[in-house]
């Protein structure tokens, strides 16, 4: 069993340290002993019951557990949960309370980012592509992003970025404005004054926005909307698209600013996984893919057919870990994930090689964990008196290029030889953007392999390895000759600036 949810308070900490803002589009926190409670109405008497946050986690988790063991027809007893990035120890540890007071135990918390990277990436486990994923969760309250280095498989995190008040509930008070107005125009009560009004513009709104995420239209339909008024209305896409295109800036500028936060270009992003409800809306993916170049994919709904839900993504995730973990004790599990084996250095800048004049050959790019392994093939382009293979770091660099001027010889002329009006001509005068490409930098050179009588458009094979001591081996080999290789070996001393 797996869900993903979060609760705020659900800490051991002190009541001020609480931020209420997050509780504005539902109950309001209060301080109750040494925690945090909320003060609702749950049954069918008028008087209200003061319920603690760890209640409250308790209530949620016993349904979650019960609703699964209904599906499955048997009793569910543990769970895989997913949690934020910035989940802390302590409310870890008040959630498994909470797990244990709902009969669950919980199996390993994982990184809702990991989680969703594991449901997306279930096709490519026999064959494991290196890459660079920025994970963008739109929530309907916060939005999480994570920048994630994918590099033989394993995961790790280079940063993350937490938006405790940009969701998809902004969009709803976009589509909430909007009806409003037109209610407003036909009538003179505001809808947004009473509390039962705004509730049901909010619900509706949110129908709404939903709706133009599959379709290019919707309409609004409420019963008794205010003042006993029943109001109907419908929006096309693209207006709701212009209405909210700050909503959609804030989106946008998230996702750059983890990026900048991992000392990452653009164009290092590979590809971007939306998760998370507002996920679903097409703009958001539109978007990205104006504003990441081409090289970057985009996985969403709308850019592919078979994407996985990506309200489902984080709990297909949590699900695929329960099942590789359940044969295992809670021992086991606690010992293979301690940060003395899951805290693995890595490498700071690429490792590749040069021959003669051409350029850096990365083989084992920036941020590889280690130990590491990696073999190169290329084309001997010399003579055949040897080839000198240069093993070096390698710095990326960003090279921006101005594109050439266009030339005015082709611009017609009028018929007294002066040059036509340019008005005519203003859509071929827009400047055009600068070419920018990611380019190596040799940094220190590491050692040097020579292979004698190397035939010219022969195959050579490297191979790099790495230790985790910084042990470096090499070794390069004519393919095909029957000639043995040659081998060296530079010590993790002799590379300064080889791991972080």
């Amino acid at each position: 069993m797996s869900k993903k949810f979060r609760l705020q308070g659900l800490t051991v900490y002190s009541f001020e340290s609480i931020d209420p803002s997050q509780c504005s589009a539902s109950a309001h926190p209060q301080k109750h002993d040494s925690t945090t409670a909320f003060s609702i109405q749950d049954t069918t008497e008028d008087t209200k019951n003061t319920v603690t946050v760890s209640e409250i986690a308790t209530r949620h988790l016993r349904r979650l557990k019960n609703s699964a063991s209904d599906y499955l027809g048997k009793q569910v007893s543990a769970a895989v949960i997913t949690v934020p990035t910035d989940f802390t120890d302590a409310q870890k540890a008040a959630l498994t309370e909470a797990a244990k007071n709902a009969g669950i135990d919980v199996l390993q918390y994982i990184s809702e980012p990991i989680a969703a990277l594991m449901a997306n990436d279930r096709k490519n486990v026999e064959k494991p592509v290196d890459k660079t994923v920025v994970v963008a969760d739109l929530g309907g309250t916060r939005s999480d992003v994570a920048v994630v280095s994918i590099k033989g498989g394993m995961y790790s995190v280079l940063a993350t970025a937490h938006d405790y008040n940009l969701g998809g509930n902004k969009l709803d008070e976009v589509l909430m404005e909007h009806f409003a107005k037109e209610f407003m125009k036909k009538n003179k009560t505001d809808p947004r004054e009473n509390e039962r009004s705004l509730a049901k513009l909010r619900l509706e709104s949110e129908a709404v926005k939903k709706a133009l995420s599959l379709g290019n239209s919707a309409g609004f339909n409420c019963e008794s909307l205010a003042d006993g008024i029943d109001f109907s209305s419908t929006i096309n896409r693209s207006r709701y698209e212009l209405q909210a295109g700050k909503v959609f800036g804030s989106f946008i500028r998230f996702i750059e600013s983890a990026v900048e936060k991992a000392n990452l270009d653009l164009l290092d992003i590979d590809e971007i996984l939306l998760s998370g409800g507002t996920a679903h809306t097409p703009r958001i993916a539109s978007n990205l893919q104006t504003h990441f170049p081409e090289t970057t994919t985009i996985i969403a709904p709308s850019t592919s057919s078979n994407t996985v839900n990506p309200s489902e993504l984080t709990v297909r995730g949590a699900a695929l870990q329960a099942g590789l973990i359940e044969g295992f004790s809670h021992e086991d599990v606690e010992q293979s994930t301690h940060p003395a084996l899951t805290v693995t250095p890595h490498l700071k800048e690429a490792i590749g090689f040069v021959v003669g004049s051409e350029n850096f050959k990365p083989v084992i790019p920036a941020e590889t964990p280690l130990p590491v392994r990696r073999t190169l093939q290329f084309t001997n382009s010399g003579d055949s008196q040897g080839v000198l293979i240069r093993f070096c770091e390698g710095t990326r660099e960003i090279k921006v290029t101005k594109p050439e001027p266009k030339s005015n010889s082709n611009k017609p002329t009028a018929a007294n030889g002066d040059d036509a009006d340019d008005e005519d001509f203003s859509d071929d005068d827009e400047e055009e953007e600068d070419i920018r490409e990611k380019v190596f930098k040799v940094g220190t050179i590491l050692g040097e392999l020579a292979l004698k009588d190397a035939k010219k458009g022969s195959k050579i094979q490297v191979q790099i390895q790495i230790s985790a001591d910084l042990e470096l081996q090499v070794s390069a080999m004519e393919m095909g000759a029957g000639k043995p290789g040659v081998k060296g070996v530079v010590p993790g001393s002799a590379q300064t600036n080889g791991t972080h």
